[in-house]
């Protein structure tokens, strides 16, 4: 009985000192590039956004990151939704960088009703449509 509680104290011990220290958990920051062109011939325009604190080249930095909260911001629309044939304007733009520590590059239209709804749900860090 002594020898079978000294053999496992000794296989517990050396289990502990050769296990493998866990991996760092991901950076829980937001880091993006925001590329916004308006169509038509307008200037486009590119803005860098950090949360936590807010900062970056964006005009409103505090009411972007706020815009982000919740669910995936940067989903595409589900491929099985029906969308109106509704044009809402020809402003495109294009998201990289991360998000909560999560890599992001997604890109954003007015052509239907969901892309215009998916791009109003994002205002204020993408542009309201004029």
């Amino acid at each position: 009985m002594r020898l079978a509680l000294v053999l496992l104290l000794v296989l517990a011990g050396t289990a502990a000192c050769s296990s493998t220290p866990a991996a760092p958990a991901p950076s829980a920051g937001t880091s993006l590039t925001i590329s916004v062109d308006p169509g038509k011939g307008g200037t486009p325009v590119e803005w860098t956004l950090t949360c936590d604190p807010p900062g970056g080249s964006h005009p409103d930095p505090s009411a972007a990151c706020a815009a982000l909260t919740g669910a995936d911001p940067f989903a595409p629309v589900p491929t099985d939704r029906v969308c109106a044939q509704v044009f809402g304007g020809p402003q495109t733009a294009t998201v990289t960088g991360t998000w909560q520590g999560k890599p992001v590059n997604a890109t954003f239209s007015r052509t239907d009703g969901c892309q215009t709804q998916r791009w109003d749900a994002l205002v204020p860090l993408l542009p309201a449509a004029q």
